[in-house]
Order: structure tokens, then sequence, then C-alpha cells
């Protein structure tokens, strides 16, 4: 009892002292408590503001890392109290410490604390919040330069990939201070849903994986640090699909950039030079777009015409004033202009690969060409796993078969096939079994020279299995499969084939009691 009276005494003192003595004196007294407690204490302390400098204003990029690096540590492990939020647009619960609690951490051996303070401003509702890193005196110098960087480092790649991705498409102004409209990026195509052979999905990873992650590199070659990929192949070969799933792979935004709504050269730049670092620049059907080949060699022409004629030429682009030139989008793929901004991925797609300008898609430009197709077997079981459900059917055999013998489709036209049967997955295999078999026997899928038989043959699996047990006399005039019969042996071989194929399907069907 003794003690404790002697205690509240001395509280009461200090009391006294703090009302009696001037504020200056008291600041002293505290500094210079605190200088001797940092003396005999083992650990160094280093506090980390929310704003830099007293004003408030500037806020410090340090102390958002700090909270981000905490976010991917799962504080929850170690500290007892924390706050929680989520934004609207993420799906992602953000952790912070609470007012003035403390969360563990281990660097190389040592052990470290962060403690979240907050203070009330004096007079005033706002608070002074700061980040306070706890570390070995011993080793500090040893430790806090690496340490913070690996922090940094951390923060960066949580932040990449926990933040929401935008998809931005150009308004038309980009001239003006912002020439991209966005909407939030939310396209479920990934690699593991993506209709491709395995050889070809493991190259495209494993290729993106090195960009990401070969800032240094790039940096001592020269190079800036950028790829760019040529997805080529017919409609509805998955081109769309690929780059979003390279998108949600890497964690990066979209720029969709419509070069037709480009008017000139120096709008281009203006909008490649707004577009952030790790992101994705997209020209769709890049031979289409703007007739960039085809004014080359006009004026091309021009140019040797009026050279025979002796004719002088003032101002050699004058033609190209007032839109946006082949020279342009080369500056823009690997010109001076390609180096505003890093990490960045350009794609260009196209129908038909030859109508792209050489200039456009060599070495250097491009640097990976992508031939999208058909389904191998392989994709083919990849889009009945996706939308059946089902890894494994007794007719992948004969679907493996007509795809060796050339009835291959396009991961578009077999994902129409199986959505609309996706209630009853024998009938939707054996859809896409029939519209192989079609294909085959040459049914025509061009609407110029036919219709849509191909697809009406898609929607009834029975209808190409009665043609096959007809008699070709018995086929109408003008059917696909009388035209093909006037072929001769190519023909007689596929028909052959197909009847042979429809008694393994019927056995398949008896066997499964379907």
């Amino acid at each position: 009892m003794e003690i404790l009276s002697q205690i509240w005494s001395f509280l009461g003192l200090l009391t006294v002292l703090q009302n009696v003595l001037p504020t200056q004196l008291l600041s002293v007294l505290h500094s210079c408590f605190e200088s001797i407690q940092d003396f005999f204490s083992p650990y160094s302390y280093f506090e980390i503001p929310e704003f830099n400098g007293y004003c408030g204003v500037d806020v410090n990029d340090l102390y958002r890392h700090v909270n981000l690096y905490l976010n991917s540590i799962n504080s929850s492990s170690t500290c007892p109290r924390l706050t929680l939020s989520r934004s609207k647009s993420s799906k992602l619960i953000s952790y912070t410490l609470a007012p003035n609690h403390t969360v563990n951490d281990t660097f190389r051996g040592h052990h470290l604390c962060w403690t979240h303070q907050v203070d009330n401003v004096q007079d005033s509702v706002e608070e002074k919040r700061s980040f306070s890193l706890k570390l070995p005196k011993r080793h500090r110098l040893d430790l806090l330069t690496p340490y913070l960087e690996h922090v940094t480092a951390r923060a960066e790649e949580f932040e990449r990939v926990s933040r929401e991705r935008r998809l931005f498409t150009n308004n038309g102004h980009g001239s003006y201070e912002s020439g991209w409209s966005s909407v939030p990026f939310r396209h479920p195509s990934t690699f593991e849903t993506l209709a491709l052979e395995p050889e070809l999905k493991t190259q495209l990873m494993d290729d993106l994986t090195a960009f990401s992650e070969g800032k240094e590199f790039y940096h001592k070659i020269g190079r800036a640090w950028k790829r760019g990929y040529l997805l080529y192949g017919p409609p509805g070969s998955g081109k769309s699909s690929l780059i979003a799933a390279m998108a949600n792979f890497l964690c990066y935004d979209v720029y969709d950039l419509e070069l037709s709504k480009v008017s000139d050269n120096s709008e281009l730049r203006a909008l490649l030079i707004q577009t952030t670092n790790r992101s994705i620049i997209v020209i769709e059907d890049i031979d289409c777009s703007i007739n960039l080949t085809g004014d080359r060699m006009a004026k091309t022409r021009n140019n040797q015409s009026m050279h025979k004629k002796n004719r002088h030429v003032i101002g050699d682009n004058a033609e190209d004033n007032g839109r946006v030139t082949l020279s342009g989008l080369l500056n823009f793929t690997d010109g001076l202009w390609s180096c505003c901004g890093e990490e960045k991925v350009i794609v260009f797609t196209t129908n038909h690969k030859d109508n792209v300008d050489p200039a456009l898609v060599r070495c250097g430009r491009m640097d990976m060409h992508v031939s999208l197709g058909t389904c191998g077997i392989h994709a083919f079981k990849v889009l009945v796993k996706n939308y059946l459900g089902l890894d494994s059917h007794a007719l992948f055999d004969v679907v493996e078969s007509c795809i060796r013998s050339g009835g291959t489709l396009t991961p578009a036209h077999i994902g129409e096939i199986l959505l609309r049967n996706r209630r009853d997955p024998d009938v939707a295999v054996k859809s896409v079994l029939t519209a192989m078999q079609a294909k085959i026997l040459g049914a025509d899928m061009d609407a110029t020279e036919g219709g849509h038989e191909y697809d009406d043959m898609a929607r009834s699996p029975e209808s190409l299995g009665r043609r096959l047990m007809e008699s070709p006399d018995n086929w109408p005039e003008g059917s696909p499969e009388k035209k093909k019969k006037k072929d001769g042996s190519t023909w007689e071989k596929n028909v052959k084939f197909l009847v042979r194929l429809r008694s393994l399907t019927k056995s398949d069907s008896g066997r499964r009691g379907v």
C-alpha cells in the first residue's frame, strides 16, 4: 500500500509540473527522456507519416506501400485487431492495422515490428496517422534499405494483382486531356479455359512470364520494355479470347485502339502517351482498320511516275497530312515513341496475315506470330470440359478420327453447338461429330453457295446419317453431296470413312444405352 501511495504521489507531482512548467520546457524534457530511452534500447525506430511535410497535402507513397505490404502478408495471423474494408468494385477485403496496434514480420532472420500510430490533432477532428518500424539497432544499416525495397516490390506486385483492371477505348478526342474512356474489365477467359493445344498454351505462358520479369534484361540490352504479338487465323478461332486470357494472366489493363477514330499521327502519339504501364494495347483487324499497305503502294507508284516525268514533288508527306500513316504506326511499335512507358504488350490481330504490310509484322515489331485456327483434339476436350463438365466421352476417339481426316471446326463453332445442346451431353457431342462429318463431305459453309445447311446438319445429328445410308442416286440435285460425288475417288473415300464412323457411333451409343 505504501508503494502505491508513493506512485500516486509521483503521478500527482507530474500532473502539477505539467500544468505549471512552460510548454517549451516540457518539450525539452520529453525529448531528453526519449533520447535516453533510445540510447539504452536495443531497437531503432523509424516513423513513416501518411503525408510528406506539414501541410498534409503531398501523400507519402511509402506509407501506401507499407499498407499494401501488410495486406499482402496477411496481418490477421499475427495481429489481434484489424480494420476491414472493401470497395464496391472489388471482391477483395482490405486489412488495415487498428490504431496503435502492432504486427510482427521477419526479414533475413531478424524480427521486425510495424505499429500503426493514430493521434488526434489538437482542436481538430482530423487524425495524424503513421507507421512506426522497429528493427534491431545493431543491424539497422544492413536491414533498412533492402527491407524497404522488399516492402515496395511486394506492395507493387500485390497492387497489380488485386486492383480492378480496366478496358479502355479511344473516344475520338486524343488531343485533349484524356482520349480514352474505360469500363471495368471482367472478361472470364483464362489460359485454363482457353481452347488451345497444350504446347502453344505453355509457350505463350512462358513467354509472357519471361517478359513480365525481364525489366533488368531489357534495360541491359538497351531495348524498350515491350512485347509484340501478331494473332492471325479465321473468324471464331479465339483471338479475342486469347487477348483476354493474356490480360488476366498478367493482370494488365487493356487499351482497344480503333484506328478509324484517330485523325492523324499527332493524335495517335497523344493517345499512346496516355496509356499506362503494365497494359496491353490491341489493334484488331489491322488489315481492315486503315489501308496502310494500299496507301504505301499507291504512294510508291505515284512517286515513280512523277520521277519519270521529271516532276518535282513538293513535300513528300503532303498526302499524309490529316490521317494516320504507316510510319506513324511504326513509330508506335518500335520507333522513338515506343519507349514512352514500360511493360507494355502490343497485339495486332488479323483474319488474313497475307494482307498485312510486311513492315508491320517483321521481327522487332511483332516478336511472336501466333497462328490460331481450328480445334485439335486437346482443344476440343477443353471445350467439352468447359461447356459440359465432361472429362471423357465414348465418342472422343471418333471425334479424333474426324479431326485427323479434315473435319476440324473453329472453337466458336464447336462452342455454339455445345452451348445449344448443353442440357444433354451425349446429344451435344454427337452434334459436333455430325458437323465434323458434314465438313469432311464438303457440306457448304458459305452462305453464298447454298445457305446454312452445315449448321442445319449440326442441329439435327440424324440428318447426315440418313444421307449416308441412302443411295447417292436419291440425293437431291444441287446438294453438296451430289456435287462432291462427281469428284471421283476422294469423295468415295470420304463416304466410306464416314459410314464406318457412323457404325462406330451407333455401337458406342448402344453400349452407353443411349
